[in-house]
């Protein structure tokens, strides 16, 4: 007399287990990779931001033979979301050729590595009671091509480090 051999169908609980830990792993790998591209993706839109915001200085330096005064409030010397135009220079509305319609903002969030919640900051370099350069601060949460981390500059010349 044989006994028929029973076999049950599925998995065991600890297949189950094994398997719902690989998944949760693959997860948080997953999530931390997404954070990092994240945080790369802030930093090159930073560096994109600053030196579109150059080009537009440099249209309005050819056509005014200086750089634009200071905004309102001397204080701040936040230029994020300002027109930048021929008749007003930094301004919260254009007149006369507009070279950027609306300046970039900081992208958020702001604190990244060594940066704190800063915005796009605009002075220029009075010189002889003109305004023959400027400097724009920003800052990068990691290294960004050849750009270190940390606070940078822009100039006339181009980027620098603090």
């Amino acid at each position: 007399m044989f006994m028929k051999n029973k076999t049950k169908k599925g998995f065991t609980l600890i297949e189950l287990l094994v398997v719902v830990a690989i998944m949760g792993l693959l997860a948080a790998l997953a999530i931390v990779a997404l954070n990092q591209a994240r945080a790369k993706a802030r930093d090159a839109r930073r560096v994109s931001d600053i030196k579109q915001i150059q080009t537009a200085l440099e249209l309005y330096y050819l056509d005014n033979n200086e750089y634009p005064d200071k905004e309102g409030d001397t204080s701040t010397n936040i230029i994020e979301d300002k027109c930048l135009s021929s008749t007003n220079g930094f301004k919260d509305a254009c007149a006369g050729t507009v070279y950027m319609a609306e300046l970039p903002s900081n992208p958020l969030p702001r604190v990244d590595g060594s940066c704190t919640d800063t915005e796009y900051t605009y002075v220029p370099d009075v010189t002889t009671g003109h305004n023959l350069s400027y400097h724009i601060s920003y800052c990068l949460g990691s290294a960004t091509g050849d750009l270190a981390s940390g606070p940078h500059i822009a100039t006339p010349a181009g980027l620098t480090a603090r």
